[in-house]
């Protein structure tokens, strides 16, 4: 779809390879997305279940439960919930921190990529990034979501 949404206007010898450089780009986001979630659930590991060593934590997030009882409704609720709520405080964060904490450990930015993007220095970046994961644990636990 992309490649017929922006170059159906080209030669089709070039196609080919437009097709190629396209297909790359999408591979390439699929595993600088993953790098993101393993990130993120590195991040969010003190949340999870602590007896067992290779869990989601972004799937049993709060829940001190074993893992299989997640996958009954009431656990699917409360996971649900628990997401909405983390959702919820990253929006409320302000719009500086929340830029550059969602540049940084959603989008994959270096620090220097996230300073160009803000207009700031990589200073900035490093203390809004600081203060917003600090302020993210915060909220959280005073929601009751606690390590």
């Amino acid at each position: 779809m992309k490649l017929a949404d922006r170059y159906g206007d080209r030669p089709a010898e070039e196609l080919p390879l437009l097709f190629q450089r396209i297909l790359q780009n999408c591979i390439r986001d699929h595993f600088r997305r993953s790098k993101i979630r393993n990130l993120w659930t590195t991040l969010l590991s003190a949340f999870g279940s602590r007896d067992e060593d290779d869990h989601d934590p972004l799937e049993n997030v709060a829940d001190d439960r074993p893992s299989y009882q997640a996958r009954t409704p009431e656990g699917q609720l409360e996971q649900h919930q628990t997401l909405k709520i983390i959702e919820l405080e990253i929006s409320k964060l302000p719009t500086r921190q929340r830029e550059a904490f969602l540049m940084r450990y959603w989008e994959d930015m270096n620090v220097a990529e996230t300073a160009a993007a803000m207009g700031c220095s990589e200073g900035s970046v490093k203390t809004h990034c600081s203060r917003a994961t600090h302020a993210l644990a915060a909220a959280l636990e005073k929601r009751g979501i606690t390590p």
